[in-house]
């Protein structure tokens, strides 16, 4: 679906707000193209609890109309210890400034997140697009249940992996992937339509601290004062880490495939995740040996290899901040 299609695209996201998250959430409810069914939360940048806590802080700094359920998910991975990103999203994953915006207005509605995935999808069979921008942990679950149930998917769009780039939590792991390796492996390997947008694609979708400020500082929409505010942290971790005031918009770029796909060009391939190795685990791995097998049309998992970097950083900004 492109940009200006007139029926919206039904998504249900499932995400672990961060910082990332967060400004992924807003350009969702700031794209008229999308319809946001539901949010299904779970540990990874933070804890479960803080993560389900800014997604509906984020709902209320969007003004939402009707907001979607909110609905916990995994407070830990399918077969490990939870580890989080605090150092980089801050202690309560909004870069400090959780509390500047006081408690959510509504909680989380009852229920689990795998019930809601399931729900969601087989309400909407065929219409629903999955965009995951956390560890994929309730996704796995959700295809350990019912496996025929998620096949009615539109898609699943996955902000996670690095195939020829290195990794952030790693030498050769992304972080979501190493967060939860056991869960990458069972959605990249379900044979479900994937379109995996990792740090091949999201390492170029870079935000400049500068062009933000100047950008909020014009701005009278409500929501670009917080976008500034949460970034800030970020930014004074990658400036003390590299020289640079940025911030990689990895999960607002998932969003804006799932909107409009011709934002990055991918290339088809059969897809595994390392579970085991000490150095390697939560790398992805694809066999491009001379023979392998590779990909009929319609088959493996589609990965972003290139960016249109101006136009989607342009697209992202005009939504946010105008």
């Amino acid at each position: 679906m492109s940009a200006g299609s007139m029926t919206p695209r039904r998504v249900l996201i499932d995400t672990d707000p961060g910082v990332d998250d967060a400004l992924a959430l807003l350009l969702a409810f700031a794209s008229p193209e999308l319809h946001v069914e539901a949010i299904t939360t779970v540990a990874g940048n933070v804890g479960l609890e803080p993560a389900t806590r800014n997604a509906l802080l984020t709902l209320d700094v969007a003004r939402v109309q009707n907001p979607p359920t909110v609905v916990r998910g995994a407070y830990k991975p399918l077969e490990r210890e939870a580890v989080d990103a605090a150092h980089v999203h801050g202690e309560d994953g909004l870069g400090g400034m959780a509390s500047a915006y006081g408690e959510p207005s509504r909680g989380a509605a009852p229920g689990a997140a795998v019930d809601c995935i399931l729900e969601t999808i087989a309400r909407h069979p065929g219409e629903v697009t999955v965009i995951a921008l956390g560890p994929l942990t309730n996704l796995a679950q959700a295809l350990l249940a019912d496996p025929k149930a998620m096949a009615l998917a539109e898609r699943i769009v996955v902000m996670g992996g690095a195939l020829d780039v290195p990794g952030n939590a790693g030498p050769h792991a992304e972080f979501n992937f190493f967060v939860d390796p056991e869960a990458a492996r069972i959605v990249l390997r379900s044979g479900l339509p994937v379109t995996l947008v990792g740090l091949d694609v999201t390492r170029l979708a870079v935000l400049n601290q500068q062009e933000l400020v100047e950008r909020v500082r014009a701005s009278d929409k409500p929501a670009a004062p917080f976008a500034e505010q949460i970034t800030r942290h970020y930014f004074e971790v990658r400036h003390r880490l590299v020289g640079r005031a940025e911030c990689f918009l990895h999960d607002p770029l998932a969003v804006a495939v799932a909107l409009d796909p011709s934002f990055v060009r991918c290339e088809p391939y059969f897809l595994d995740v390392e579970t085991r190795g000490s150095l390697t685990t939560g790398m992805v791995v694809a066999d491009r040996r001379d023979g392998a097998p590779r990909p009929a049309q319609g088959e493996g998992v589609e990965v972003a290899v290139g960016l249109e970097r101006e136009r989607f950083l342009d697209f992202f900004l005009e939504r946010l901040v105008g």
